[in-house]
């Protein structure tokens, strides 16, 4: 053998080690494509599954938070409307005719007053100069104060306690007691 010949020999077994080497080389690099295309995927469809996950919780969020305040804007025009109803109530107390509004005051007083109690009518009250000439004002020896205060009706000034007898007290008391009720009927 001669020299050309060993050295076509070890170029030759040189180019086959170097075929296997980058065979070897390319199947290592298949397989690590496989894998990292593998990795991609499954990171891909966890990424997809936390993001519709994240967006239904934020659309949840967004519609409950829709409807809480579409309950509380009803509410408050629920509560606007029984407003409305509890005002006009005053108003038509104040604008009684003045037969029924001493009717009124009367049953009031006698309901309400202890004897030698003052009272004391609302400045908003127009018939307060009759209704101190009530027989139940000289029968429970009733004094009148000065006029002050707005909600027609009076103040009973007493030695054990005030109470509070305007139109606007006694429809606030009448609130407190039958808004559910009222509330209810108005609003099925």
């Amino acid at each position: 053998m001669g020299k050309e010949d060993i050295i076509a020999r070890i170029l030759s077994d040189a180019d086959a080690e170097a075929g296997k080497i980058v065979e070897t080389a390319q199947k290592n690099a298949a397989d690590r494509i496989a894998e990292a295309e593998e990795g991609a995927k499954s990171l891909k469809a966890e990424t997809e599954e936390e993001i519709s996950a994240r967006a239904k919780r934020i659309s949840e969020g967004k519609a409950a938070a829709a409807r809480l305040d579409s309950s509380k804007l009803l509410l408050a025009e629920k509560r606007r409307v029984i407003d409305e109803i509890y005002a006009r109530a005053l108003n038509a107390l104040l604008a009684l005719g003045e037969h029924e509004s001493l009717v009124l005051v009367e049953r009031l007083l006698k309901e309400n007053a202890e004897e030698g109690d003052e009272v004391v009518f609302a400045s908003d009250y127009p018939h307060a100069l009759k209704a101190a000439r009530l027989p139940v004002v000289a029968e429970k020896k009733l004094k009148i104060g000065k006029s002050q205060g707005t909600g027609g009706g009076f103040v009973l000034r007493g030695k054990a306690c005030d109470k509070d007898v305007t139109f606007r007290a006694l429809l606030a008391f009448d609130r407190e007691k039958s808004e559910p009720a009222l509330a209810a009927r108005l609003f099925k």
